[in-house]
This record gives C-alpha cells, sequence and structure tokens, in this order.
C-alpha cells in the first residue's frame, strides 16, 4: 500500500490516467445509462449514447449521479481533503445549490434530505432526521457519487473510509449505504494505484464485523448470479451487487471497459446510476484513455457549461491535494 505521507503525490502517468478516468468513467456511465433509465432491460450490444428519458436532455449529458460527484471532486480539488468538517460543509453548500437550480432527475430520499436543510452546515443532521423518519430507508444515491472520493486520499485506507462514510452521511447516512460507499471507494483505489481490478471485497475488512459477512455473501451473489437478477436496483446494495456483477460478468473481454458498462446499462431500472457506480470502477483500472472518444466527447452537464476536459482538470487536481497541476 501507497504511504499514508505521500497521498496524490508522486503519481505516475499511467496512474493519473486512472484517477481521471474514474471521474469521466462514472460520467460516461451516467450519460450512456440516462437514456434507458427506469425502462426495460436491454441487450448490451444495443446500447448506444442517446436523448434522456427522464431529463428530455441531450445524449452525452450526466444526470444527478454526475452533478452530485463534481460538487465533492470541486472540494476535493480545491481543499485537498474531504475528511474535514469545512470539506463536508462546502460540498453541502454545492449540493444545495445544484437542488436548487430545479434538477428535473433527483432520487427521494436526496430530495428529502435537501429539502430539510438551509446550508450546508446543516445538511448531516437533516440527512440524520430523514432517517430516523424512515430507518430503513437505504436508497443508492450516495454510492453513486462516490467515484470522486478515492483521489485526494490515494492509498491512506483510514483517510479514505472516513471520507467514504462523511460523503455518504450528507444525504444517506445509513449503514449499509455508507458500507457501500467505502467498499467501491476502496477498491477505486486499489485499482488506480495498482492497475488491478480487484473489486470491493478489498475494503471489507474495514466494514463492521457485525455485516461483513453479509457483504460477504452479497459479493458471491453478485460474482455467481446473473447480471439481471438484480433489477430493481435502488436499494443500495442491489445497486452495488449489479455494478459489480456487470464488470465481473464481462471481466473477460478484451475491451472490458465498454462491455462493462454497455451491460451495467442492460440490466435496466436505475441504469444511470448503476453504469455510472460501474465506470468509476471500470474508468479506475483502465483509465480516461480506454474510455471511447465517441461517448467523452459529448459529455456536459451541471455546473452549466462543464464537460469532460473540465473533469479532468479537477481529478488532476483532487490527486495533488489540491495544488495545480502546474506546480507540481
Amino acid at each position: 500500500m501507497m504511504d499514508s505521507s505521500k497521498d496524490g503525490e508522486g503519481v505516475d502517468s499511467a496512474e493519473l490516467d486512472r484517477a481521471i478516468g474514474a471521474v469521466i468513467g462514472g460520467a460516461v456511465g451516467d450519460a450512456l445509462g440516462a437514456g434507458y433509465e427506469f425502462g426495460p432491460a436491454n441487450e448490451p450490444a444495443a446500447v448506444t449514447m442517446r436523448r434522456g428519458t427522464l431529463t428530455g436532455e441531450p445524449a452525452g449529458h450526466w444526470t444527478d449521479d454526475t452533478a452530485m460527484a463534481i460538487a465533492i471532486l470541486e472540494v476535493a480539488a480545491t481543499q485537498g481533503t474531504l475528511t474535514t468538517e469545512r470539506a463536508a460543509t462546502a460540498v453541502g453548500e454545492r449540493f444545495l445549490e445544484w437542488f436548487r437550480s430545479g434538477p428535473s432527475d433527483i432520487g427521494n430520499q436526496t430530495r428529502a434530505v435537501l429539502s430539510r436543510a438551509t446550508s450546508g452546515a446543516d445538511l448531516a443532521s437533516a440527512a440524520v432526521l430523514e432517517q430516523e423518519c424512515y430507518p430503513d430507508r437505504a436508497g443508492n444515491g450516495s454510492l453513486m457519487r462516490t467515484g470522486p472520493v478515492a483521489l485526494v486520499h490515494l492509498g491512506d485506507e483510514s483517510s479514505l473510509a472516513s471520507a467514504a462514510r462523511a460523503m455518504s452521511a450528507l444525504t444517506h447516512p445509513g449503514p449499509y449505504a455508507q458500507d457501500a460507499c467505502v467498499l467501491w471507494t476502496l477498491a477505486i483505489d486499489h485499482a488506480i494505484r495498482t492497475g488491478e481490478l480487484v473489486g470491493p471485497r478489498v475494503g471489507l475488512h474495514l466494514i463492521d464485523a457485525s455485516r461483513r459477512e453479509e457483504w460477504k455473501r452479497w459479493l458471491d451473489e453478485a460474482e455467481s448470479l446473473e447480471p439481471r437478477r438484480f433489477n430493481p436496483n435502488g436499494y443500495v446494495v442491489t445497486a452495488l451487487r449489479a455494478s459489480w456483477s456487470a464488470i465481473h460478468t464481462t471481466r473477460a473481454s478484451e475491451d472490458h471497459f465498454e462491455s462493462g458498462i454497455r451491460q451495467a446499462v442492460a440490466i435496466g431500472d436505475d441504469t444511470d446510476t448503476v453504469a455510472a457506480i460501474a465506470g468509476s470502477l471500470l474508468g479506475a483500472a483502465y483509465g480516461a484513455s480506454a474510455v471511447p472518444i465517441e461517448w467523452r466527447e459529448g459529455l456536459a452537464g451541471w455546473p452549466a457549461g462543464y464537460r469532460s476536459s473540465d473533469l479532468e482538470r479537477l481529478a488532476v487536481r483532487a490527486v495533488n491535494r489540491g495544488r495545480a497541476d502546474d506546480q507540481t
């Protein structure tokens, strides 16, 4: 494991490509899945970039998944951490700014929490109140935006787990939502640093012992059952299993990035979210250079005017702990 004192420092060009890939891959999966959201399952080969079914936005435009991930990425890129109260407040403020822009696609739990909050500083408290009202609620709305979380604390397991839980707790404080974010963040971290696609098992030792065996069983199922068994997938545990199943099932493909995302979309139901989750890990393993150029060129969405080049710029700065790339 990378020495935690070297967080983000000394990454080589391949690692940097993979770090950017975690962000670009998630955005591409989100935009690709937007055209099939809550529709029937499809054949993977038939999946193509098209206009959003819920958003009505042109092909290539991302949805809430990437918009909220960008809020996290921006703070990582400017503050160089995601583990402080100041960072959480800044992310919360950006979430609220996005929410007040009137997005057409937003999850029920996220909407309820953001409606309760008056500022970024009280967002986590609003999330706790919402969770108390609906204690069994565990949507996939925090896992969908986990792609950028690993970038700013590469190789530091303790900080990675803390950041993953803190970012989830802003809207989804439930234990399974936080667990899922930890598992996916550690998988992304490992992929960026090593180029190995080990998957979410790499973070199991960071899950509370009382839930660890459950997660092992759920991951066993993801690796043994057909991906379409994980539909519907609005529940965070099912969304993670759907994403990992799509990746694991297509692992022998020559072009694993593309085939894995197509399979994630083909599962159906919450297609943009499952494909965004899968895309972040696939991108972390294979890099932005593995993303088909025709999928990457048309990327756009909130904040207005953002394109793939903006995601790349922020990813580089996040890896460098808030320093501009020309200062490294």
